[in-house]
């Protein structure tokens, strides 16, 4: 959608988080701005036609840092010289971005598997819903997933059969942040940041008053549809937003046959809208998102064992630029969240409920940037903020609770600062000091978690956690367009409820899990060594890292088989894999690396060829494998854009995991070949009032073309559930 960014959506200078701001080379064209640090977006077009929108006031004269506060727009057609997703601002951490366009034609249902195949990023796949984004081997309680800077506040990180409750589908660009930047929203991201930009709280008025856009997609694999309408318009100072979505499929083909149990549906729809004032704006928006989908494996297809899930969350986010008395600007962040989901064996008149997962969740920020001003070393610029969030959770059981209700509340104080040493050399530290209040019930289970003649104690339980975490980095300019960067951290986290206090079956994963009460925080010290061109015939971004964890906080698989009760646990045909939520010091190595190279000129477009790599290796300190940890991954392919089409063609090999956690098989290894072709173009519009240009996208995506079977060693069903075999896809989209 063609809308009216802010003045400063092309400023010299962008937040490190909306916090430290970062020197940005020469535009990057059609990239969407974003909330997340050091991610650039200009478009190289003509400026458009200013209505009445959030602008700086005359009298401040200098260029400021400043966050991204439009909506993500979909791009325009590629240039040929863009890159495809390598991130344009050299920043302090590393990045992931993937277009509007990009996520339409992946077509994937979740954000796990939209970003699967992306260099440090993998997916758990549990379904085609419910797959969470793996990110350098660390997921659930370790990735936040927020729409716009607020978090998605489901309970998917509580089990990798729950859906994150954010549709890549109406996003306008998601994008993966690592490192430092991802402070500023505490615990939960101690492993990265996975954000989607939607817009729903607008943050201008579209050019004409009105812009409109439908996307859309058949994939042949499972007779799968889907679509979504996204709606802005406004005028005088208000601005308001609303979308629409729909999308199901049945069970998905797999070489040789059906992967059974594996249809969903799922719809959603939100409305927002913003006051915006020349320093600003003020908005909410409400959204609801249902689901139903159900759960492939054995034990599971044999029940319809499926999810029913429905959330409907509010919002309000805005934005004061005050630019005098050495503020530079004042920003909040508010969201309120009710969610439920209910795991379920049997449709119709057979159902029947196995446990009920409920929560409420709030969530606040609000941070102050202070003006740039001189120091003797060099300009200094930064934002400080406050953060809290509450959280009431609960899980029923068929009989007894498996989670007893509990309650989460933090607050936390960060600030990120950066010094301009020279043109070329920028420093950064960061700093958060949280205090997190759990409370809920807890269990005292045997230390053998075997059955004794007497069943588990259970006692109240009241802890007190006060994590402390610090960054800093350094970043500096190399010739040949080149920055390289160093960053060192130290994060802690505090064990969550889940982790704590949950006793019994898991229905859809078919674990019987236990927590420990007893957790301390867990901590981790990172050193990361990066480097970036983004820009030129050659671009690339690699990055290697070494993370010490101390209390590292796991699922030990015991080897022991359980079923609905603890009694059960040890008895012959026991079909619950038996999980104690455990405590080790573990080591993280690895590294990812992309590279993109255009060779030539080829009818006013560019052609080249493309390679990535990543690898993580995770042990415990007596040498040991850490459990569900994807595969070292290499894969390369072709490409060609002009300013309509866009063709590409990539393989990536996943080699086969041997290195293994308790309890844990092999994964062998598999070749996903993919391929892609997309045209874009621009309508004539004669007759039509004004200027409203119309954009039309036609795409096929071929995906896994060799029809292999594709096992991920992060799936807990892995051993049971293939991956889709053979699929087209063919998507489409039009906006004006």
């Amino acid at each position: 959608m063609d809308c009216v960014m802010n003045r400063y959506s092309g400023s010299r200078y962008l937040g490190l988080a909306g916090c430290a701001c970062l020197a940005v080379a020469a535009p990057e064209p059609a990239r969407a701005q974003a909330e997340l640090p050091e991610i650039t977006v200009t478009a190289p077009r003509a400026a458009p036609k200013r209505t009445r929108s959030a602008r700086r006031p005359a009298a401040a004269s200098r260029t400021v840092p400043r966050t991204a506060p439009g909506p993500a727009p979909v791009p325009e057609p590629v240039p040929v010289e863009a890159p495809s997703d390598i991130a344009a601002a050299p920043g302090f951490s590393s990045q992931t971005l993937l277009t509007a366009r990009q996520v339409l034609g992946r077509g994937a249902a979740s954000l796990g598997d939209t970003l699967g195949t992306t260099p440090g990023v993998s997916a758990t796949s549990f379904s085609p819903v419910a797959s969470r984004p793996v990110i350098r081997g660390l997921g659930g309680f370790r990735v936040r997933t927020q729409e716009d800077g607020i978090g998605s506040a489901d309970m998917a990180n509580l089990g990798e059969d729950h859906a994150v409750t954010i549709d890549p589908l109406v996003a306008g660009q998601v994008e993966v942040v690592r490192g430092p930047g991802t402070l500023r929203y505490g615990s939960q991201a101690i492993g990265g940041v996975v954000n989607a930009s939607n817009g729903r709280i607008p943050t201008s008025v579209p050019r004409n008053g009105i812009a409109f856009e439908a996307r859309g997609g058949l994939t042949s694999v499972n007779r799968g549809a889907d679509g979504a309408v996204l709606l802005d318009a406004g005028g005088n100072g208000i601005a308001i937003h609303a979308d629409a979505l729909k999308r199901q499929a049945g069970d998905y083909r797999v070489p040789g046959g059906v992967q059974t149990n594996s249809r969903y549906a799922a719809e959603g729809h939100a409305l927002g809208g913003s006051y915006i004032f020349d320093s600003g704006f003020i908005g909410m928006s409400v959204q609801q998102t249902a689901m139903t989908y159900f759960i492939p494996g054995i034990a599971s297809a044999q029940v319809d064992n499926h999810i029913d899930l429905q959330q409907t969350k509010w919002a309000s986010r805005g934005e004061w630029r005050i630019g005098e008395s050495g503020i530079d600007a004042v920003r909040y962040w508010f969201g309120h969240t009710d969610y439920r989901h209910d795991e379920i064996n049997g449709v119709g008149a057979n159902s029947q409920i196995g446990s009920r997962f409920r929560s409420r969740q709030y969530e606040s920020r609000i941070e102050l940037a202070h003006l740039p001003f001189a120091t003797p070393i060099g300009e200094l610029r930064g934002t400080a903020g406050l953060q809290w969030g509450r959280r009431d959770l609960s899980v029923q059981g068929a009989a007894d609770p498996l989670l007893a209700p509990a309650q989460a509340q933090n607050v936390a104080a960060f600030v990120f600062e950066e010094l301009q040493v020279t043109p070329a050399m920028r420093l950064q530290a960061a700093a958060r000091i949280e205090r997190t209040d759990i409370e809920g019930t807890g269990a005292r289970f045997p230390a053998t978690f075997l059955p004794p003649p007497d069943a588990p104690t259970v006692f109240a339980v009241d802890r007190r956690f006060a994590p402390i975490s610090v960054s800093g980095g350094l970043l500096h300019d190399l010739p040949y367009g080149m920055v390289a960067r160093i960053t060192a951290q130290h994060v802690e986290r505090s064990p969550d409820p889940v982790e704590l206090f949950y006793k019994g079956p898991h229905d859809t994963p078919r674990t019987f899990e236990i927590g420990n009460p007893a957790m301390t925080i867990e901590k981790a010290d990172t050193l990361e060594l990066g480097i970036k061109r983004a820009r030129g015939d050659t671009r690339f971004e690699a990055s290697v890292y070494y993370s010490k964890f101390r209390n590292f906080i796991f699922k030990n698989f015991t080897g022991i088989r359980c079923n609905e009760s603890f009694a059960s646990c040890g008895a012959p045909g026991a079909s619950y894999d038996q999980i104690v939520y455990s405590q080790r010091d573990a080591r993280f190595i690895g590294g990812e690396i992309k590279i993109e190279h255009d060779v030539g000129r080829l009818r006013n477009g560019v052609w080249g060829f493309e390679a990535q790599y990543d690898i993580v290796r995770a042990t415990f300190d007596d040498g040991s494998f850490v459990p569900k940890i994807p595969p070292q991954r290499l894969g390369g392919g072709w490409y060609y854009r002009n300013p309509n089409w866009t063709a590409r063609i990539h393989l990536l090999h996943a080699f086969a995991q041997t290195r293994l956690g308790a309890f844990e098989t092999p994964t062998p290894a598999f070749n996903l070949l993919n391929a892609e072709l997309s045209h874009t173009a621009r309508l004539p519009t004669a007759g039509w009032p004004g200027d409203w240009p119309i954009t039309v996208t036609v795409g096929l995506k071929g995906e896994n073309l060799l029809d292999a079977d594709i096992r991920l060693h992060q799936s807990y069903k892995k051993d049971e559930v293939l991956q889709p075999g053979r699929n087209v896809r063919l998507f489409a989209s039009v906006k004006f």
